[in-house]
């Protein structure tokens, strides 16, 4: 049984929303800043990878670093929290690229 509250609901939850594993994975490699972010990503508006980093940084998955230059500099990279939801991450994504097709095709035959 999943409560409101329990554990694997928090992981569910925090996997489900659409933006959310699509960043982490983008900083697999390491800090970047959100224009390479935004790159990397493709089709995210710079104001909903902000609001993502923010999630990700309160749920502590993600961390950022100011730098003091000028132009000020900001790069964001994974915690070792972060780090330890890539293997799942990783793991849905083969999970899609295998059976994408067969669920684009149920949805198909159910329309």
């Amino acid at each position: 049984m999943f409560i409101a509250d329990c554990q694997a609901r928090l992981a569910f939850d925090l996997l489900a929303h659409t933006w959310n594993p699509v960043v982490l994975w983008a900083l697999r490699h390491g800090p970047a800043r959100p224009a390479d972010l935004r790159r990397r990503v493709g089709g995210i508006s710079s104001k909903v990878l902000n609001e993502t980093l923010r999630r990700l940084e309160h749920h502590g998955l993600v961390t950022h670093r100011r730098y003091r230059e000028a132009p000020p500099r900001v790069e964001y990279e994974l915690t070792a929290l972060g780090r330890t939801l890539l293997p799942a991450i990783e793991a849905l994504g083969d999970w899609a690229h295998t059976h994408g097709d067969d669920v684009l095709a149920a949805q198909d035959r159910h329309d």
